[in-house]
Formats: C-alpha cells, sequence, structure tokens
C-alpha cells in the first residue's frame, strides 16, 4: 500500500446525510442552532426570556444571539437549546422512528 492513501479506510459519516447533517436540518441550521447554544449557559436552563438573555449576557453574547433570545416569549420556560431553537421559528432534526 502507497503511503497516504486513504482507499482501505471506512467512509465517515451517516449515509444519506449531508455534511454531518441530521434528518430535517440543514449543515448551516446546526451550525447556527450551536452558536446560539454556546450563549446558553447551563445554569439558565430551565429558564424564562430573563434569565436566557442575562445568562447570555454573562457569556459576553454578540447583539444578534441577545436580541434572539429577547424575542422569545416572555411567559415560556425553556428546558433545552431545542426548545428555543424550535421556539425562534427554526426546526430541530425529525425524530427517528
Amino acid at each position: 500500500m502507497e503511503r497516504g492513501s486513504n482507499e482501505d479506510l471506512p467512509e465517515v459519516g451517516v449515509p444519506g446525510v449531508a455534511g454531518g447533517a441530521p434528518p430535517g436540518m440543514t449543515y448551516e441550521e446546526v451550525e447556527q442552532r450551536s452558536r446560539l447554544g454556546r450563549y446558553v449557559p447551563r445554569s439558565s436552563l430551565p429558564g424564562d426570556r430573563e434569565a436566557l438573555v442575562l445568562g447570555a449576557k454573562t457569556l459576553e453574547a454578540p447583539d444578534d444571539v441577545i436580541d434572539q433570545l429577547a424575542s422569545l416569549p416572555a411567559e415560556e420556560r425553556f428546558q433545552t437549546v431545542n426548545e428555543i431553537w424550535a421556539a425562534l421559528g427554526h426546526h430541530n432534526e425529525a425524530r427517528r422512528t
């Protein structure tokens, strides 16, 4: 075998899933949700809009992230970043059956 050849290595990833995105989401959506999640501290969950905004500010979140969190319904409590993402009008991955 020639050095540096990858022919004998298995393919990495999930068949039919491009760019590592799960079913029901694009790669860009996964990246955007991940970015949002970086600024939601675990200590803020479960939490309402006020707790999420405060937590994001302590992590020095960019203005666009603060604005997204500030647009959440005030009366709702969120358990996970996925719930926050859905409340912002985005899709999470499709459930597998």
